[in-house]
């Protein structure tokens, strides 16, 4: 697992509309990265929401936020177009990521065993470095403790 003050793993991955998105063209700036397990379950449609109208309060952060699933392109793309998501939704098809980051892990339910993404989110600072880690974040609180976090970690140095 990543951990506070590593260098955050580079990606790339396709967004809702295939386009490629990497993490280093948002150096510069504070970029938050959130895993979640599935597109359009109820869960993750409250966390996603949740950012959707709080994106006014991210901007004043001067922050970035990229949302990433296992789910394939055109399911992330359904998913933002069905609620109205005005951020990047990035498909992780491989997991490669998520298993970069430490959250691809193993999961049950209802007594069946499987893998999936735990429910996290990072903090990258402008520089590249993980600022915080939010792991397990309940979706309805994951807004509020995020901007909490970026406030404390103060405005990005330009």
């Amino acid at each position: 697992m990543i951990e506070r003050g590593d260098e955050a793993p580079r990606f790339e991955l396709p967004d809702q509309d295939g386009r490629v998105v990497k993490l280093a063209d948002f150096r510069g700036q504070p970029v938050v990265v959130y895993f979640y397990p599935k597109a359009d379950t109820s869960g993750c449609t409250t966390q996603a929401c949740g950012v959707r109208d709080h994106r006014a309060d991210y901007a004043q952060a001067g922050a970035t936020v990229l949302g990433i699933s296992p789910d394939p392109v055109a399911k992330v793309k359904k998913f933002q177009e069905k609620h109205g998501l005005d951020f990047p939704l990035l498909a992780d098809e491989g997991h490669a990521v998520a298993e970069a980051y430490g959250v691809w892990v193993q999961k049950s339910m209802y007594g069946r065993t499987y893998f999936g993404n735990e429910r996290t989110t990072f903090i990258i600072d402008a520089d590249g470095k993980v600022a915080q880690v939010l792991r397990k974040v309940k979706p309805a609180e994951h807004d509020e403790l995020v901007l909490k976090a970026l406030e404390e970690a103060g405005p990005p140095v330009v």
